[in-house]
């Protein structure tokens, strides 16, 4: 799939990250067409990426956060299954790709919190980028700005508009530790995979710890940021791609969120009504984040 065909239509498009193989059925299921998959299990690839085309859906499957030189083989793995591309979370993959003729999507984190970062990426062959987690409501607004008059086309910009934040990434494997006579990956057991654990804060909510294919163990705030009510201002400068990042929504949850922000881009909703349903039915709300509008205090003197 080329970059220009990715980017070709004017209507706002949703894309969706899964995170395991029934909550990517389900997405499907929905009728979502534009997909990636962040397993933690990278033997789920090949039946995800053959359900996707048997379905006529575009599946990207996304590489570890961390390469280092002798993990070569985990975006060889990658690249077997033929999927439509994969989204790329450090400089190693986007060249490895690249390289290889696959279209790339670059992620959050590239860090992208500029124009002359996004035109970086655009030439080294990303189809489209993330911006940074780390941008706020206006700050993410000055960079869409930015790439506007610099000349790129905004459609080369993917907003993550739901999600749980990653709060901290780390090679040790609290699985592997806590759940297995083991060592290593060798010969843990796989305890990921038929486990679920969480870390409970001083306020008793309980953040999910997910592995990925890597071993690596990334913590995820329990409550999703919604940035549903940044979305107009968005479209009205021109960025047609947003995407929605599930941890573990299934069931009745999972089709309330994309039904919501499906109506969102097709203007039946406002972005208010997306935030004020969402707060109401999840089970421990949503919040408006980084994408919280701010007023400049300097503004009211």
């Amino acid at each position: 799939e080329t970059s220009t065909a990715m980017n070709a239509s004017s209507t706002p498009q949703v894309h969706v990250l899964s995170r395991s193989l029934p909550q990517l059925k389900e997405v499907l299921d929905l009728g979502i067409r534009s997909l990636y998959a962040d397993f933690q299990d990278i033997r789920e690839y090949r039946p995800a990426a053959a359900l996707a085309k048997e379905r006529g859906a575009s599946l990207f499957l996304a590489t570890p956060r961390i390469q280092k030189p002798d993990e070569v083989g985990i975006f060889l793995a990658l690249l077997k299954h033929n999927a439509s591309g994969i989204l790329v979370r450090n400089l190693a993959g986007l060249a490895f790709y690249t390289e290889r003729q696959v279209s790339v999507v670059a992620d959050f984190s590239l860090n992208c919190t500029s124009e002359l970062t996004a035109r970086f990426l655009c030439e080294q062959g990303a189809a489209r980028i993330t911006p940074s987690y780390d941008l706020n409501r206006e700050q993410l607004l000055e960079l869409v700005g930015g790439v506007a008059t610099s000349g790129l086309d905004l459609t080369s910009l993917e907003v993550v508009i739901h999600q749980h934040m990653p709060m901290f990434h780390m090679e040790h494997c609290v699985f592997c530790s806590v759940l297995s006579p083991g060592t290593n990956k060798t010969n843990c057991g796989r305890p990921c995979d038929t486990h679920d654990v969480k870390l409970r804060d001083r306020l008793q909510i309980e953040h999910p710890l997910k592995a990925d294919v890597g071993c690596r163990n990334t913590l995820f705030n329990a409550v999703p940021q919604c940035g549903a009510e940044i979305v107009p201002s968005l479209l009205s400068h021109g960025v047609k791609h947003f995407r929605l990042e599930l941890l573990d929504e299934r069931g009745d949850e999972l089709r309330q969120i994309l039904e919501l922000y499906q109506q969102l881009l097709a203007g039946t909703v406002k972005g208010k009504e997306v935030w004020t349903r969402l707060q109401a039915s999840n089970r421990v709300g949503v919040t408006r984040g980084t994408l919280e509008e701010r007023r400049n205090p300097l503004a009211m003197l």
